[in-house]
């Protein structure tokens, strides 16, 4: 969300940035945000002065009825009708105070619901386009590889070590969800530990946080559209299922005030994540792919504005350095501006390769969000000099294993159906370096 005193005296940049962002059905919002703020600050204004001119009339009945008692009896209907003049005064005061407060209260809302509409300002670096056909390569880590052997569908992969019952977890649960067995099953929790070992080597503070928030945080964190499409409320419970870890982790900071010399936090949580998943999706996205729960280990920061961009790039390279560990081909792409959420100003996601499509395809999600949602959650810093600021956050998945394991699968798979695992997930599990197929 924008500071209203940006669009305010910059209404040209913020319609130019919906444009960039494809959005022109929004640029109405800007006008209307403009009219409703200048009516609200009238409306702030007269309910001011009306208030002080309460109060100076209140006052003078004071001494009015101090010299009513004491003035002769010729006095008393003049004295009396300043009185009575005063009080109709107050009264009409207070009958067009109550109307200005709910108008100021109308305003408010009607203001906040167009202001968290309007994207955020991008940065100047991000592509333009209008959605992902547009997303930009920037770099390639690791040669891929296509071998001569056939690679199967990652379920059928995980079918031959008995790893995966999607029937079974149809009946329970319905599409969209999974059991993992085995070795498979072994292998999903090798890389979650390792992840978390690995970001806490980096000096990431580990914390598993809520799995559910209340709808203001969800406000707080998302755009309206994606909270829609993604999230799932508690039938009767102001409480949402986190659909990322990132939701109830920037939500900790919620109505805070940290003092500079704490900036800055990073943090990497575990979490379970729930997700809606709405519309029909390909051949590709089935299996374990685009699922309704999966686990996830993310990483997210808070710190000064002028440190963002720096983290921004260290966060993005820490994914890449985790995926090359463990022997898997990734690349980072660009995103465009058509295909940022309203909240980020830059955006980028790593890609591994998978030898079985002969593409890469997205296992991690790097963002800055710059202060948008620190505006919305009331999250300020104390700056040195005693004055606050808002932060800036940045989150982005270490690893989110169901996704991850179609590529590690494919990219592990050696032609005789065996898995090969590599040297930094042994201890994790438990010494095996091969896993054997049973089928």
């Amino acid at each position: 969300m924008l500071d209203i005193r940006f669009i305010r005296e910059n209404p040209d940049v913020v319609k130019e940035n919906i444009r960039k962002k494809y959005q022109d059905a929004k640029l109405p919002l800007v006008d209307e945000v403009i009219d409703l703020d200048a009516k609200n600050r009238a409306a702030i204004t007269e309910a001011s002065e009306l208030r002080a001119q309460r109060n100076r009339l209140s006052k003078a009945n004071g001494p009015l009825f101090g010299k009513l008692k004491k003035a002769a009896e010729e006095e008393k209907a003049a004295i009396q009708a300043e009185i009575d003049a005063n009080m109709a005064a107050v009264k009409a005061d207070d009958e067009r105070l109550a109307a200005l407060e709910e108008l100021e209260k109308t305003y408010k809302e009607e203001l906040h619901k167009r202001m968290l509409l309007i994207p955020n300002i991008i940065d100047p670096s991000v592509p333009l386009g209008p959605d992902d056909s547009c997303n930009v390569e920037v770099e390639r880590f690791g040669e891929p590889v296509v071998p001569d052997y056939e690679i199967p569908y990652h379920t059928e992969i995980m079918e031959r070590f008995d790893g995966v019952d999607m029937d079974a977890a149809g009946r329970t649960s319905g599409n969209g969800f999974y059991y993992l067995m085995g070795d498979i099953a072994r292998l999903h929790s090798a890389v979650l530990a390792y992840a978390r070992d690995f970001m806490i080597n980096k000096g990431f503070t580990y914390c598993i946080p809520p799995f559910m928030i209340h709808g203001n945080v969800v406000e707080g964190v998302m755009s309206q559209n994606d909270m829609d499409a993604m999230m799932y409320k508690i039938e009767g419970e102001d409480l949402y299922l986190i659909g990322t870890s990132e939701h109830s982790m920037i939500g900790k900071f919620i109505g805070q005030t940290l003092n500079e010399n704490q900036l800055p936090q990073t943090l990497t949580s575990y979490s379970p994540c729930f997700r809606k998943e709405k519309g029909a999706h390909g051949i590709e996205e089935r299996g374990v792919y685009r699922i309704h729960q999966f686990e996830k280990q993310e990483m997210i920061v808070v710190c000064k504005p002028e440190d963002s961009m720096a983290w921004y790039e260290k966060m993005w390279r820490l994914s890449v350095e985790l995926f090359r560990s463990m022997e898997i081909p990734v690349r980072q792409l660009e995103c465009c501006s058509g295909d940022l959420a309203d909240l980020k100003v830059k955006s980028c996601d790593i890609e591994a390769w998978s030898p079985r499509q002969k593409k890469y395809f997205e296992v991690c999600s790097c963002s800055n969000l710059s202060d948008a949602q620190a505006r919305r959650l009331d999250i300020k810093v104390k700056g040195e000099d005693g004055k606050t600021y808002l932060p800036h956050t940045l989150n982005n998945t270490v690893v989110a294993p169901p996704r991850m394991l179609i590529a590690f699968l494919e990219n592990h798979l050696q032609a005789d159906g065996s898995v090969t695992i590599p040297e930094v997930l042994w201890p994790y599990m438990g010494g095996t370096k091969v896993l054997i197929p049973k089928k």
